[in-house]
């Protein structure tokens, strides 16, 4: 749960000169829910039912749920969803998770504007199934399609799972298959130093096949040539695989086990394993 600061919640035994005491009330404070799940269109095309996790215990957790515009609608709509719980202090029993809906009529109906909720989320009617809104991913409400450009090779290395602050060193792309080696910096944080653990990288080479929502991960390896993905993949065309080189060995570090003295062995870094 995210707490707001400055909403007028006044804490028990803080500010008046009086030591708390244990048999004081657990004070209830002002909160946002660490999401919103889901967003639904009213029948009357202008209500906003936004649902939530909220806390739930054996007593009451959550009074005054509300969803409010917090600037004039224009091209988009922004909505902050809000609720007073004790569940800041474990005390209050609110330790379990409920779901909860929170409303909100706008000045005029939705029409084709997207939803911004909390600043950090967003839902659009685009391609939903009404009367729901759909749920914006990392790569906004209208990803790129697949094919060979610099965004469709973002998007094929979030599916992925790459790690943060990934850079492409290649791709081999016909539209309808693609190769993407990519790598990642690794060891100790050592600003603008040149030493050999500061630049030291991790890197990985994956196929991907075109599909509707995208590029969609079949294997990957750092040896060269097709054996790998067309074991796994027969179809994938040897004419983006059968030249690959092997991934360096920079990118894929080895690391010995250590010897009976409890050192290194022989070539391993003295650093952790990444």
């Amino acid at each position: 749960m995210v707490l707001l600061g400055a909403c007028g919640t006044e804490v028990a035994g803080q500010g008046d000169g009086r030591p708390a005491s244990a048999a004081e009330p657990i004070p209830w404070t002002t909160m946002e829910p660490s999401a919103v799940t889901g967003v639904r269109l009213g029948a009357d095309r202008r209500t906003l039912l936004l649902d939530a996790p909220v806390p739930s215990g054996p007593r009451p957790c959550v009074r005054r749920l509300k969803a409010v515009l917090t600037d004039p609608m224009t091209d988009l709509v922004r909505v902050q969803v809000t609720f007073t719980s004790p569940s800041g202090d474990r005390a209050s029993g609110c330790t379990r998770e409920g779901k909860a809906t929170a409303r909100v009529r706008l000045p005029e109906p939705l029409g084709d504007r997207d939803v911004i909720v909390d600043s950090r989320t967003r839902f659009t009617a685009d391609g939903a199934a009404p009367p729901a809104l759909r749920l914006c991913g990392k790569l906004g409400c209208t990803p790129p399609v697949t094919g060979c450009t610099p965004d469709s090779y973002d998007q094929a290395l979030s599916a992925a799972g790459a790690p943060e602050h990934t850079y492409r060193d290649a791709e081999r792309c016909d539209g309808g298959w693609l190769v993407l080696d990519f790598s990642w910096r690794t060891g100790p944080a050592c600003g603008d130093s040149t030493g050999p653990a500061c630049s030291s990288r991790l890197g990985d080479r994956w196929f991907f096949r075109a599909k509707r929502t995208g590029w969609m991960p079949i294997t990957r390896t750092s040896a060269g040539g097709c054996r790998s993905v067309r074991r796994v993949e027969p179809a994938f065309p040897a004419s983006l695989c059968a030249s690959l080189a092997p991934l360096p060995s920079a990118l894929h570090p080895g690391f010995p086990p250590p010897s009976p003295s409890g050192k290194p062995g022989r070539g391993a870094p003295a650093t952790a394993t990444p």
